[in-house]
């Protein structure tokens, strides 16, 4: 898989969570359920100050690099912490050096396909923040971006 190596900035992001692991036979039901939530319940629409449209798929809080738990969160980029957040979680993504991947596809199966292909690879990987940005919201014809965090060498 091609990507090119980028420094980001802070991003502030806002959105929903839930705790999961890739071993756990629920992990598709609960990134789902989670996704539906945001959309469904009005949580994306009702985020304050968001810089853009996309939504952002995000992974972090790992407990043992890919095998163990961590929190998944759809979310949007924010220009500020919400002074009422309400039942949203706000967290930072740490600026740093990131892998970036650009796929295409069907949503769903792009992302599947790409994780299964990270998890192959030798990247030296933080384990702290990666992240999906949904370019588009076509079901058939996605592009996003992702971005996996990498140790400053």
């Amino acid at each position: 898989m091609n990507y090119e190596i980028v420094t980001l900035k802070e991003k502030i992001v806002a959105g929903i969570s839930a705790r999961t692991s890739n071993t756990s036979p629920e992990m598709g039901a609960i990134i789902g359920q989670l996704w539906n939530r945001f959309y469904n319940e009005g949580i994306y629409a009702s985020i304050p100050d968001k810089i853009n449209t996309k939504a952002l798929g995000i992974y972090t809080d790992y407990t043992s690099e890919e095998k163990g738990e961590y929190t998944v969160m759809a979310a949007c980029e924010t220009s500020k912490v919400p002074e009422h957040a309400g039942n949203l979680v706000v967290r930072r993504i740490p600026a740093g050096k990131y892998a970036k991947f650009v796929i295409k596809g069907h949503m769903q199966k792009a992302v599947a396909d790409f994780w299964q292909e990270l998890w192959t690879m030798n990247l030296s990987r933080t384990f702290h923040s990666d992240f999906e940005e949904y370019q588009n919201s076509d079901m058939e014809n996605a592009e996003i971006h992702i971005y996996i965090g990498l140790q400053e060498e």
